[in-house]
């Protein structure tokens, strides 16, 4: 299913939480012109970005694709082949792990069977050699933000896959760092647990103000949480964004096919006026879409359009500028919405994603029938790489 994300940072959204667009704004890590390498494997590519002070920020790819590696060299367990890495201005490469305020919390948790919550959120602070009274306080705060007051006196067998999470999360967050690390942090949470503690994490981030970056590669993860999404690939970040400008507004073929589900007809434009008419398939009227970069006449494009975009009718939508017809060919039953794969004259396959509104007996379509998918020209996106 193609979900449209969610008002990611939720309370960072409502209120206008934007520095990266504030060009006065410092940012709490720089990464400068940094590349890694093992051996002759370039795991990061000469890459440079700025995170700044309490944003939620997501690393999303697939395995290999160097997120990982990116979150191991701002934790201090590996040093860049060259490049800069900067927390709070000062470069930190030279830094042992353990002398950075930063904290990582990782996907086992790893609390200490043999202790109770209270003592494992407290571990760190007795190492620091706190004093009890500031010990005793710390814990009961990071107790009331996780919700874990009654459980405070059991072991981590004791309690559940989502609370033992919460533990981990507070034992983290206990020393205060400017800077949290999470290592995919709910993939050993089933998926309905996972999507509650989605929005937990958002909470607890929104309520101490801390730094998170977190390296997953579930999307629905990486949109529902993040301020802005890094999307990966060959040591590189192909495209830096909120999670709406992502998936809205993806500024390549890799990304828009990497975030949800989506359509891609590849085509030649003709530019007319302030539109471009993408010619697809023989005997097919062309695509009509807006765009926004230049374009030249019978130049190779994309077209990204996303399922929810396109209405399935019996007849095409007179408002829509696009409209195709074809056959259903599959259907998708979800519950909530179905999705639609619709066979056309040309060979290609569309799909389109429809809330069911009505009971299952009283559905307008099924298999084999003959319908018409209409969309309008901003529904899609040019993609010209």
């Amino acid at each position: 299913m193609a979900s449209a994300p969610r008002s990611s940072g939720i309370k960072h959204a409502s209120t206008a939480f934007a520095p990266w667009e504030d060009p006065d704004a410092k940012p709490l890590i720089q990464f400068k012109n940094v590349t890694k390498k093992f051996g002759d494997f370039t795991a990061i590519d000469d890459l440079t970005i700025d995170i700044y002070q309490r944003e939620f920020f997501a690393l999303l790819g697939p395995s290999g694709c160097g997120k990982t590696t990116l979150m191991r060299m701002l934790a201090g367990f590996e040093n860049p082949t060259r490049g800069q890495i900067l927390l709070g201005g000062q470069d930190i490469v030279a830094v042992p792990p353990n002398k950075r305020p930063v904290n990582m919390m990782f996907q086992s948790y790893a609390l200490f069977p043999h202790l109770s919550v209270w003592d494992n959120i407290a571990f760190g602070l007795r190492r620091d050699k706190l004093d009890q009274d500031k010990i005793e306080e710390r814990v009961a705060e990071m107790l009331r933000l996780t919700r874990l007051e009654q459980f405070a006196k059991r072991k981590p067998h004791q309690i559940s896959g989502g609370q033992r999470q919460r533990v981990a999360l507070a034992r983290s967050l206990a020393k205060a760092p400017k800077l949290l690390l999470l290592d995919e942090p709910l993939g050993a949470l089933d998926k309905k647990l996972r999507n509650e503690t989605q929005f937990e994490l958002m909470d607890i981030q929104e309520k101490t103000g801390t730094t998170f970056v977190i390296v997953t590669h579930d999307q629905e993860e990486a949109m529902t949480v993040a301020s802005r999404v890094a999307v990966m690939d060959h040591g590189k970040m192909i495209q830096v964004d909120t999670p709406a400008g992502i998936y809205e507004a993806p500024n390549s073929v890799y990304v828009a096919d990497f975030i949800g589900d989506v359509n891609i007809v590849e085509g030649n434009a003709t530019v007319q006026g302030d539109r471009v008419h993408i010619s697809f398939a023989e005997g097919a009227d062309p695509i009509i879409t807006a765009f926004d970069q230049p374009i030249s006449d019978g130049q190779r494009v994309s077209y990204a359009i996303r399922p929810e975009k396109i209405s399935v009718d019996r007849e095409p939508l007179a408002d829509r500028a696009n409209h195709v017809r074809g056959k259903i060919e599959d259907i998708g039953y979800l519950g909530d919405v179905s999705t639609y794969h619709v066979r056309l004259p040309s060979g290609g396959l569309i799909s389109a994603l429809m809330t069911n509104s009505r009971r299952l007996a009283r559905r307008d379509f099924t298999w084999d029938d003959e319908v018409w998918l209409s969309w309008t020209d901003t529904a899609g996106v040019l993609l010209t790489k």
